[in-house]
């Protein structure tokens, strides 16, 4: 059994999983400081100071904050939207890397093609 686990446990994909959960838990944490440190501050700033944590409503003994609801929709779409850039700007990063890996083309690769098309050439004219 505990060579079984230890199969499972060392194989690539749970590995990588692993990874994966950590860099995303700390970039996690970049984002929201982001949003919280930088980004609704200066929302704050724009809309006057309002604080949505503040905003609820009291019944008897039950207090509903709502105001804390509406607080972290905001954060969920500023989070989002700062998500949606950071990918758009690492897709336009990545697709550079490939037109540049594109743009290198071994000389003997060109020279084999070469070779090839003059044969094709050559046995079309023959036919």
């Amino acid at each position: 059994m505990w060579q079984e686990f230890k199969k499972f446990a060392v194989k690539g994909n749970v590995i990588d999983l692993a990874v994966a959960v950590i860099i995303g838990a700390a970039f996690g944490k970049i984002v929201k400081s982001l949003v919280d440190d930088i980004v609704m501050p200066l929302l704050g700033i724009i809309l006057g100071g309002i604080s949505f944590t503040d905003l609820k409503v009291t019944f008897g003994d039950a207090v509903i904050t709502y105001g804390v609801f509406i607080q972290n929709v905001v954060d969920f779409f500023l989070i989002a939207w700062v998500i949606f850039f950071i990918v758009r700007i690492y897709k336009r990063m990545e697709r550079k890397e490939e037109v540049k890996v594109e743009a290198k083309v071994d000389p003997k690769e060109e020279l084999l093609r070469e070779i090839r098309d003059l044969l094709k050439a050559t046995a079309n004219q023959s036919e």
